[in-house]
């Protein structure tokens, strides 16, 4: 592994702890603060909506000027959004923070090509595994660690404990090497991303099943606090858990082909929904918890079943385009989420449950095959 990615697997292991302190509590902070249940899913969805604003921009500009500059915004922005978060004393101020730590999402795309490009004899889906695992080998420590910081001395310690973790994650990141920019020969540029059927047909598959297994996440912390009685500590517990089952996943499923792993990662997110939905005890949902790992793990077999399908010089950009159709899912399925949660909170997982068993078959039947997957006698219709 190259320093770079020894670089960014520090910075990413730490900042993993920084968010990992309090993102399982974000829902139960806002209700401290005043938060009704569709107040929480609105902040959510605008939360997913600044997440898709910035990602094609991202990927456009670290095409053009480079991906090391980008990420760097992106470190710097999420820094300063936490601390917005932990000095607000009233909803509106840690709403705004809120929104700030959204846009810093537009790391995923440049963050991701960087370690396509930096990845070296590793294959671009063990390469982009294996830094998600970094950080949420991060994100292990996190949320147990903020629990018991949150029953002690209350939450916003633990956002304040975050922001000064993501000042040394922030300064490990900037020692990592610039890259040179992908060209493209300007008498045979590339085919335009909105006229490539496959990739298009992939960012649809993306769309659906991103919504699909998004939709029970973001209300389980109040939902297991009011409905199920638990504790700060019991559910960063859980937290823990499920960012142990994250790393876990990313490098179990970063040996299978990236399409194979899309479809593995979707049926672990629909038992993550059953056993919420069935499970009567912490051990039930500490299994559900785990097995949510492959949530994050299908954003890194996303990028690997899209860099195929384009253009290296096109690569920022359809790694955000992608990232924005992911982000478009996080804006619309709070609101379904809170919809559900307000009819009866425990039908959010039935609901989910039946809908990612929807996109599992859209997804056997319609994602494009990579051409090591593709019958001995199916066609190529990609031109690069």
């Amino acid at each position: 592994m190259s320093v770079d990615l020894i670089l960014l697997f520090a910075s990413l292991f730490t900042w993993g702890i920084g968010e990992g302190l309090f993102i399982y509590f974000q829902p139960i902070y806002l209700q401290q603060l005043g938060a009704s249940t569709m107040t929480i899913a609105m902040v959510f969805s605008a939360f997913g909506l600044a997440m898709m604003l910035a990602h094609i921009p991202a990927g456009y500009l670290a095409d053009r000027i480079g991906r090391k500059p980008i990420i760097v915004a992106a470190w710097t922005s999420g820094l300063a959004a936490t601390w917005v978060m932990a000095l607000a004393r009233t909803l509106p101020v840690f709403i705004v923070g809120v929104l700030l730590y959204g846009l810093t999402a537009f790391v995923s795309a440049p963050l991701n090509s960087y370690v396509t490009a930096a990845r070296g004899k590793l294959t671009p889906v063990r390469a982009m595994t294996l830094m998600s695992a970094a950080f949420n080998l991060g994100a292990v420590l996190g949320p147990i660690s903020g629990g018991w910081l949150g029953d002690r001395f209350g939450l916003r310690t633990v956002y304040l404990v975050a922001a000064c973790i993501f000042i040394v994650s922030t300064g490990i990141l900037l020692f990592i090497r610039s890259q040179p920019r992908d060209e493209h020969d300007p008498a045979a540029p590339p085919a335009k991303l909105w006229t490539n059927t496959r990739f298009i047909t992939l960012v649809g598959i993306v769309f659906v099943a991103m919504f699909v297994m998004y939709l029970p996440q973001p209300l389980t912390p109040k939902f297991l606090q009011n409905e199920r009685g638990l504790s700060l500590g019991s559910i960063g517990l859980l937290g823990s858990v499920g960012s142990f089952g994250n790393a876990a996943l990313n490098l179990i499923l970063g040996q299978v082909a990236a399409r194979t792993g899309f479809l593995l990662a979707q049926v672990s997110v629909a038992a993550f929904s059953l056993l919420l939905w069935k499970g009567m005890g912490v051990p039930w949902y500490a299994l559900g918890f785990f097995l949510l790992g492959g949530y994050r793990a299908t954003r890194s077999f996303i990028f690997a079943q899209a860099r195929p399908l384009v253009h290296p010089a096109q690569m920022g950009l359809a790694y955000g385009v992608a990232e924005t159709f992911n982000a478009l899912s996080m804006t619309l399925a709070p609101l379904l989420a809170g919809v559900l949660y307000t009819h009866a909170p425990v039908v959010v997982y039935p609901v989910s449950l039946g809908l990612v068993g929807v996109a599992i078959l859209l997804t056997i039947a319609f994602a494009p095959r990579q051409p090591d997957e593709e019958p001995a006698a199916a066609s190529q219709s990609l031109e690069i």
